[in-house]
Order: structure tokens, then sequence, then C-alpha cells
């Protein structure tokens, strides 16, 4: 695995080694050792699936307060999504700060996503799916978001929303 680091402190982008032959590749995806020692937290105590009809459909953006705060590594398993963290970490130097990244199944990349950042995505073709690996817990009393349009964030959503949950519509600014 390849690890690249962001802009935001302790967020990563995952690039699998991919050993191929005339049978296809096989990459490893996850690590623990490896994880360790780029100082991530390697707890994994759930995993989860999104499942998106359109092109279009946003979702976020999500984190959860202490002491739920989650970890999270976010892969794409099928088509393509615009993937999106904000530092939201009090006394962080980038707070409210964003780094994005396309996420596809094609590329088998992945972003680490680390407590106190929350986390969003637009998808960029239809039937798309994403699999976390969460080092938390989900609580709903813990679970909090910000607007995906706050001017403070300033993302450059690459298109149209063209579906949203209206939690996600509601959700409060950042300032």
């Amino acid at each position: 695995m390849i690890f690249k680091e962001t802009p935001l402190a302790g967020a990563y982008v995952l690039e699998p080694e991919r050993f191929a032959d005339d049978r296809g590749f096989f990459a490893r995806t996850y690590d623990r050792d490896q994880f360790e020692a780029h100082g991530l937290d390697p707890e994994v105590v759930q995993c989860s699936v999104s499942y998106n009809h359109r092109r279009g459909t946003l979702r976020g953006l999500h984190f959860q307060v202490p002491p739920h705060e989650e970890a999270k590594l976010v892969r794409c398993t099928r088509g393509r999504i615009w993937d999106v963290i904000v530092d939201v970490r009090l006394g962080s130097s980038t707070r409210g700060k964003h780094f994005a990244v396309v996420l596809s199944a094609d590329q088998g990349n992945a972003l680490y996503v680390p407590k106190g950042i929350a986390h969003g995505f637009l998808t960029l073709e239809d039937a798309t799916e994403i699999f976390y690996q969460i080092s938390e817990r989900y609580s709903p009393d813990h679970s909090r978001g910000y607007r995906w349009d706050d001017p403070i964030f300033a993302i450059p959503w690459p298109e149209p929303v063209a579906v949203m949950a209206d939690k996600d519509r509601n959700l409060p600014f950042f300032s």
C-alpha cells in the first residue's frame, strides 16, 4: 500500500500496489502494521456500505463527536465519487480547510479520514457503492455535520447536486 499525505494532518490517500498477471491482479487494501507505522488508528469495529442509485447524489459532511469520534477508511467499490474531507478539529492549523480526491473502483484508491474530520461525497456515476471501515460504532447521539455548500469551506463540487437527504440539506453552517 502506498500512503500519500494530504494537506490535512493525519489524512492520507491510499493507493494499492497491484500485483498483476494473466488472471488479473492482487492488492492489499488494509494492513494494521502499516497503519500503525504511519501513526493512524488501525482499529476497525464496524464496516458499512453506501449504495447510491444516481449520479449527483451528495452525502455529508458528517462526523462524530467525543467520546464516539471515528476514523474511517473510505473506498469506492463501484463507480466513482468526489470524496471530500473538512478539518473541524479545534486548535488545528487547517481548521475549516478541505481536501478532495476522486475515489474510483477502477483505481482502487481509498481515503483515510482521521478523527475530528468531517466527510462527504458526491457520486460521479450512477449505481455507485462506497465501503467504509470505521474505528467506532455509529452513535446517533454523537453524530454531527455541516453544510456541503458552506462558503467557509469553499468546496468546488465538480457537478450539480441531484439527490440529497433532507437531513443533509438542513445541516448547520460551520460558522
